[in-house]
């Protein structure tokens, strides 16, 4: 259990690294963007008032050269120049601001999607240090448990070994040591010849007393 303890909490830091760096970059990808759609809106902003004040000249040489005057028609040849000039410049602005609308619609687009998919992750990666972290925190407990009830199963454990080695002690005989033996032995012999002379001197003391009364006797037949 502390082994998956570990491993989790391994995992729960690499997963919070993720999540931190996942922050990071959505905070740049969103700061980005927002500094591109500010280019976009003033880029746009002129293009189309370029776009507008050409189109307002045309209208307005359009108009002038219609009317049809001789001092006009002297000017025709200028006038279709300068007119198909502003021409072309009307179709590079509105060329141009197709583009970048296009451009802009494609980055809006790819920046939704990045998005989501980042939202998508952080949800999953939160969600899973949600369920580590608590898998993690009931192992701690039941190690924490497990090593009460371990000690207390060692208490009890040397409290009976302890009472063993007593009941041992009281119980179980051990075998003497030669000097142990040797001063019995000698203690047995010295009992032993103590016996012996106690007998030896009943022994003569009943002796005389025999010889004592065999007198007596002998003295009372006389």
């Amino acid at each position: 259990m502390s082994s998956r303890s570990a491993q989790l909490k391994e995992q729960i830091a690499s997963l919070q690294k993720a999540l931190a760096d996942l922050a990071k970059s959505a905070a740049e990808m969103t700061k980005m963007r927002e500094e591109e759609k500010a280019i976009y809106a003033k880029s746009k902003a002129d293009t189309e008032a370029g776009l507008e004040g050409v189109k307002a000249a045309l209208k307005i040489l359009r108009e002038y050269y219609a009317q049809g005057s001789e001092s006009h028609a002297t000017a025709d040849g200028a006038a279709t120049g300068i007119v198909g000039l502003l021409e072309v410049v009307e179709s590079d602005f509105s060329k141009g601001l197709a583009e970048m609308t296009a451009s802009e619609d494609s980055a809006a687009s790819d920046y939704d999607q990045q998005t989501k998919a980042n939202t998508i992750d952080k949800a999953t990666k939160e969600k899973d240090v949600e369920y580590k972290t608590k898998e993690a925190t009931g192992l701690d407990k039941a190690v924490s448990e497990a090593s009460s009830d371990r000690s207390g199963v060692h208490e009890e454990l040397d409290a009976i070994v302890e009472y063993l080695a007593k009941l041992e002690d009281m119980c179980v005989s051990k075998p003497d040591t030669y000097a142990e033996r040797k001063r019995r032995r000698d203690s047995e012999l010295a009992g032993l010849q103590d016996a012996l002379r106690i007998l030896e001197g009943e022994a003569v003391l009943l002796q005389q007393q025999r010889r004592q009364l065999r007198g007596v006797r002998r003295h009372a037949s006389a």
